[in-house]
C-alpha cells in the first residue's frame, strides 16, 4: 500500500518550523484539544518526556506563534493566524495518513544539520 506524499505546503512548514518529532507531537496534542489548558507536567505525561522537556516544548510552541500562554502559566493551542491554522490542520491530516513520511522528513532535516555540524569540525589537511 502506497502512502500519500507529503504535500508541498506541509513539507515546507516541516522543514522551516518543526525542529523535532516531540515538537510535532506536542503541537498535535494541543491541537487535538484546543479548549484545554496545558502545563509541563500534563504534556510530559502524555508524551512520555520529562517535565522540563515538556515545558521547553510548550514554550517553543508559544515562541512559534502556535500556542498562547495564560496568566496562570498554562498553554493553549492558539495559532497566530488562519493560514498557520490551515497548514497545521494539513500537517495533522498528513501525519495521520503518512506518519513515516512526516517523521522521515523531520529526521532528514536533523541528519542534514548534524552533517553540517560535523563538516564544520572536520580536520582539513594542510598543504605545505
Amino acid at each position: 500500500m502506497t502512502k500519500p506524499p507529503v504535500p508541498d505546503e506541509v513539507r515546507r512548514f516541516i522543514l522551516a518550523s518543526v525542529p523535532s518529532v516531540p515538537f510535532l507531537e506536542a503541537l498535535l496534542l494541543l491541537r487535538s484539544r484546543p479548549q484545554e489548558s496545558w502545563d509541563g507536567a500534563l504534556v510530559a505525561r502524555r508524551l512520555y518526556v520529562g517535565d522540563a522537556h515538556a515545558l521547553a516544548l510548550l514554550q517553543s510552541l508559544a515562541d512559534a506563534g502556535v500556542a498562547g500562554v495564560g496568566s496562570d502559566g498554562r498553554y493553549r493551542y492558539a495559532p497566530d493566524d488562519a493560514g498557520l491554522r490551515e497548514v497545521i490542520d494539513a500537517l495533522a491530516a498528513t501525519y495521520s495518513a503518512n506518519l513515516l513520511g512526516v517523521t522521515e522528513l523531520i529526521h532528514s532535516r536533523l541528519d542534514k544539520r548534524a552533517q553540517q555540524l560535523a563538516d564544520a569540525f572536520r580536520w582539513q589537511k594542510k598543504e605545505n
